[in-house]
């Protein structure tokens, strides 16, 4: 082919180009062709613009700038001028152009003129623009988060972004993790058991992994996390990454727990007290029947003459005084025992108590006592406290073997509410007994206080040890809090009210007083005798009233008189006064099955029987 026609079919292919804008400069820069794609960008016909230099089409800034020279002179100097920027249309309208220039040689490598093509790529850059607004956007967005941790890792799990919430959280700056692997954030044991490689194989093959656990601040303090793990692909179904989002849950987790606590002590409390009124009741008409079978047997006792017949008698009026404390206990538990609280320090309570409760330890075991420097009154019947106190002890004594220890402890402290039971908020006072016994698994605890549940062997105990305590710190407005390991020992804890009241002081007599019990029934005798030992007092003891008499006028230090109402020959009631004439610094305490015993009682206290420990200890109290 000629190649005249070659060039012509050239200029021909070249002019009718749309889509670009292809035309010559001359070395200094004027347009010398044009083509269609040229004029449909730039506006101008071939008429209007050849001749013209090719600076026109840039910004004026551009021009300010001197880019079109700039751009002749890489071209000459480098072979090609490449780049993207703004030009003018001849309306004045601007678009977003991608330019290419290249110098043209003749044969002897003299410059002769610059190839310009041009292409409008303003729909691409828009895209891009709006690409990367909308990139910048929900960069500032993650960054921008405080409420979550939102952060990336590579493959292998090293954190390649931080976002505000992450430093927020996890206390560490973007510069102290970058590049790091993210199980820094787990505990020594979840990393020992390989959590944090699970979690990323987890997301990688299931396609997501979420969980809640502990993690760890950069100040060693733990948090409560909600984690998800969202694998990262790329166009190919390559995985670059992953996606980690985590939220500190700290306090939903407290509140769930707070909740989960509260309507556990509901459920107890509304088990507990429907036992209570079960047993209350029961307890009410057993003591009703008690009430006849003993006033009976001390009825029956004159009649009946023979040994036999009165061993009989006296069996079954042990049994009936057994009976007697079980209800009694029962009572205590259902809150329907009468008490006559008033304000007082428990640790002169407990410290004028101490020679009763060490007898209750054996020799073998450490016994503590250990008191507040100073306590505010609480609200209790003391007789009922010290019963408490004892049957703790008691429990403490039998569950520690020998060599082992039990303390008991004081403490004045402030409770947020719910923190005990459902106790309000506010002062209180805290006596505990702990021991070092042989524990209680978390099953037990759960059932301690209930009545006649027991973990001793038949015939070891009744089960209403601790229910008696729960009922009588619940009857004063307190609540009791159980603490158990298996194998290392026991804490009960009671928790009473401060009272805004001034403590009245200890009345109760000393333990080295005397007490001269008398009674005619031997096995009466032996139970008296040995409740008043436990409660501190030196006991003698007489069978009859003359015997009394005999004692009571050779030992004048005899501080209490405590004597049956009914015997043979002297009445009670008539050894009473008379000791009173011997020694008038003597208190007299009459018991009796009767529940109005005949005879004047004026200046004496009584006590029905059956009776137990803390009705002597209120009686004693209130002979002052």
């Amino acid at each position: 082919m000629d190649p005249s026609q070659e060039a012509e079919r050239l200029r021909l292919f070249v002019s009718r180009i749309t889509d670009y804008a292809i035309y010559m400069l001359a070395p200094d820069g004027t347009v010398s062709s044009w083509n269609a794609g040229a004029q449909r960008f730039k506006g101008y016909t071939a008429d209007e613009i050849i001749g013209q230099h090719f600076s026109r089409f840039y910004t004026p800034e551009d021009r300010a700038a001197g880019i079109p020279e700039k751009a002749l002179r890489l071209a000459r100097e480098t072979g090609k001028f490449e780049a993207e920027g703004w030009r003018m249309r001849k309306d004045g309208t601007r678009f977003w152009a991608h330019v290419v220039l290249d110098p043209i040689r003749d044969e002897n490598g003299e410059l002769i003129g610059f190839a310009k093509i041009t292409r409008d790529i303003s729909e691409k850059r828009a895209a891009q623009e709006a690409l990367r607004e909308s990139e910048e956007r929900f960069r500032m967005l993650v960054q921008g988060v405080t409420d979550y941790a939102i952060y990336m890792l590579s493959p292998e799990g090293s954190i390649t972004n931080w976002n505000a919430g992450a430093h927020r959280i996890k206390q560490y700056e973007q510069d102290e993790v970058l590049g790091s692997h993210f199980s820094r954030f787990y505990t020594e044991e979840d990393r020992e058991a390989g959590k944090p490689a699970y979690a990323l194989e987890q997301a990688r093959t299931k396609g997501r992994f979420e969980s809640e656990g502990w993690r760890v601040r950069k100040d060693g303090t733990r948090f409560w996390a909600h984690v998800v793990i969202d694998p990262i692909h790329n166009d190919k179904g390559e995985l670059v990454g992953f996606a980690k989002i985590t939220r500190d849950i700290t306090e939903r987790q407290q509140a769930a727990l707070a909740l989960e606590k509260a309507r556990d002590s509901l459920y107890q409390s509304q088990k507990l007290e429907a036992i209570g009124k079960l047993t209350g009741g029961v307890a009410h008409d057993f003591n009703n029947l008690l009430s006849v079978i003993t006033n009976g047997l001390d009825l029956l006792r004159p009649i009946v003459k023979d040994p036999e017949g009165a061993g009989l008698i006296t069996s079954m009026e042990k049994a009936a005084m057994r009976g007697a404390s079980l209800t009694n206990q029962l009572l205590t538990f259902a809150r329907q025992q009468p008490v006559t609280p008033e304000p007082r320090d428990l640790n002169r309570v407990i410290t004028a108590f101490e020679p009763v409760l060490r007898r209750a330890t054996r020799s073998s075991v450490k016994f503590e006592i250990h008191v507040a420097g100073q306590l505010p009154a609480v609200m209790v019947d003391v007789a009922l406290f010290e019963t408490a106190l004892l049957n703790l002890v008691v429990n403490a004594n039998d569950a520690t073997l020998d060599g082992g220890s039990i303390s008991v402890a004081t403490a004045a402290v402030q409770l947020r509410e719910g923190e005990i039971g459902r106790l309000a908020e506010g002062s209180y006072v805290v006596v505990s007994v702990g021991d070092t016994g042989s524990g209680m698994t978390e099953e037990v605890i759960a059932r301690a206080i209930e009545p006649f549940f027991t973990t001793k062997a038949v015939g070891k105990g009744t089960g209403l040890g601790l229910s008696q305590v729960y009922g009588m710190v619940q009857q004063f407005g307190g609540d009791l809090k159980i603490t158990s390991q298996v194998a290392q020992g026991t804490t009960v804890a009671l928790y009473f009210p401060v009272s805004t009241e001034e403590a009245v002081e200890d009345s109760l007599p000393p333990p080295s007083d005397k007490v001269l019990i008398v009674d005619d029934q031997p096995d009466v005798l032996e139970m008296a005798s040995e409740m008043f030992r436990t409660l501190g007092f030196h006991v003698i003891t007489a069978t009859s009233g003359r015997q009394a008499l005999e004692i009571l006028s050779r030992t004048p230090d005899i501080h209490l008189l405590f004597s049956d109402v009914v015997m043979p020959g002297s009445s009670g009631v008539e050894l009473g006064r008379k000791a009173q004439e011997i020694s008038p610094n003597t208190r007299v305490l009459l018991a009796s099955g009767y529940t109005t015993p005949a005879g004047s009682l004026k200046g004496f206290e009584f006590l029905p029987k059956p009776y137990r420990i803390a009705d002597i200890l209120k009686k004693l109290r209130a002979l002052g």
